[in-house]
């Protein structure tokens, strides 16, 4: 099934869950179908132009998503954390896709990145107990 993806403006309370208020409008994106990594980053590129554009606070409907991946998970997590982008309407297993996506986003910056080998402090280092003199 191919990705739709439908704007609308919300002013004053856009239905159940929305949290726009009188005077702060908002964009509601409704995403339906299938989200695969280059339509997910698409639409991180969306998301920011038009909050640059416009400066509302974005929202994404994800009730009628049907598929995603875990790159695609790692997009959304990425729009939630660095764009605070709101995400609504999320079916309990495309939730923990995502919720796992975030958990592992913030594991991953506790591990050692693999150009760095573990080494042992100096103090560790095996010192040379024979020196042989000629």
């Amino acid at each position: 099934m191919p990705l739709r993806i439908t704007q609308r403006e919300c002013t004053s309370g856009c239905g159940e869950g929305a949290k726009a208020h009188a005077q702060n409008s908002e964009t509601v994106l409704k995403v339906e179908g299938c989200l695969y990594v280059g339509d997910a980053e698409l639409l991180e590129k969306i998301c920011r132009d038009i909050r640059s554009e416009t400066g509302h606070d974005l929202t994404l409907d994800l009730a009628d998503l049907s598929f995603l991946d875990s790159e695609s998970a790692s997009v959304l997590c990425r729009l939630k954390r660095e764009q605070g982008v709101a995400l609504e309407g999320l079916h309990l297993f495309i939730a923990k896709v995502i919720e796992l996506t975030e958990a592992e986003a913030i594991a991953s910056e506790y591990r050692p990145k693999s150009d760095e080998s573990p080494r042992r402090p100096e103090s560790l280092e095996p010192t040379p107990r024979l020196r042989i003199v000629r």
